[in-house]
């Protein structure tokens, strides 16, 4: 479920709506309705998403499990005929709506059977993570970047993203000392998922199809961990607990504390979800589409500061 100002570019559209109120909002989309909406950030992933389901239709024609794209937004529908002449201009497939007139889309999200939901506004990601779905806030990149129309990229932070926040709050509380110790003696012990799990396992899953048909090597989709975690202190537990569940990683960067900027221009994702706003702001400095998932401890110290 994507949200409108998240696949599209809608600031000067959200700046009438703030001054000027939502009568003037509506009348301003509905003079615009054939004035096509530029991209937003989370665009060129929903885009992504469309070529693996090009590809899972060729090598299975009869087989339904592809990726199913909702646009979740809390605009009355009088603003829909925008949106499906910008959709239909840019030629993604979209087909359903949900168009909540100003009411929280939230509660349709659980009917919906939603995995992901993506948004601008970081209120409703927290309503919705606190009603336990998968949820980041989308933060463009501040430069333009080619994004490969081959090949979904999809990289994820660990602690608080793909695990859950139980080594984070040792590190955060107790340093970075008792942080390796407790990593060491729990080697063995898989750590606890977090809110993105599920969609790490929805994407392996579908990798799995196409390596049943030989196309590992020419897969469309690919995954990464890029973790502030060292190799050697505390890295064996991820890569224990990522085989415990049956889930494999294209692609894992231990950085060992080193900025995930640079890193993340080099492979180029679609989307970058962290738990901390320092990463994100980071990584979009340097061009890349960031997602925040309001998640965990560090969400306390962001707080704070």
């Amino acid at each position: 479920a994507v949200s409108s100002r998240a696949l599209f570019n809608l600031v000067e559209e959200q700046r009438i709506y703030e001054e000027q109120g939502v009568e003037k909002y509506v009348e301003y989309q509905q003079n615009n309705e054939n004035v096509i909406l530029k991209p937003g950030p989370a665009f060129y992933f929903v885009k992504a998403l469309e070529q693996v389901n090009a590809r899972l239709l060729e090598l299975y024609p009869d087989d339904e499990e592809r990726f199913d794209i909702v646009l979740m937004t809390n605009n009355h529908a009088q603003v829909g005929v925008r949106l499906i002449n910008s959709i239909n201009h840019y030629g993604l497939t979209i087909e359903r709506f949900c168009m909540t007139g100003g009411e929280s889309p939230i509660g349709y999200l659980t009917a919906y059977l939603t995995n992901l939901y993506l948004s601008a506004d970081s209120d409703k990601v927290q309503e919705a993570i606190e009603a336990g779905i998968a949820s980041a806030t989308m933060f463009t990149g501040n430069k333009d970047v080619v994004y490969s129309d081959t090949q979904l990229r999809v990289a994820f932070d660990g602690d608080a993203v793909i695990f859950s926040d139980e080594s984070e709050q040792i590190f955060k509380e107790q340093g970075l000392d008792r942080f390796f110790e407790h990593e060491k003696l729990h080697e063995n012990k898989p750590l606890a998922q977090g809110p993105l799990k599920g969609f790490l396992e929805d994407l392996g899953k579908l990798q799995k199809k196409f390596y049943a048909k030989n196309e590992r090597l020419n897969c469309p989709i690919r995954t990464y961990l890029v973790t502030a975690r060292s190799a050697a202190s505390s890295g064996a537990r991820v890569l224990k607990t990522l085989r415990s569940w049956g889930l494999e990683i294209d692609e894992a960067l231990f950085l060992a504390g080193a900025p995930k900027g640079p890193i993340l221009v080099k492979i180029h994702p679609h989307i970058f979800f962290d738990d901390q706003m320092f990463h994100i702001e980071g990584a979009q400095q340097l061009g890349t589409i960031a997602a925040h998932v309001p998640y965990g401890i560090a969400q306390k110290y962001q707080k704070s500061t």
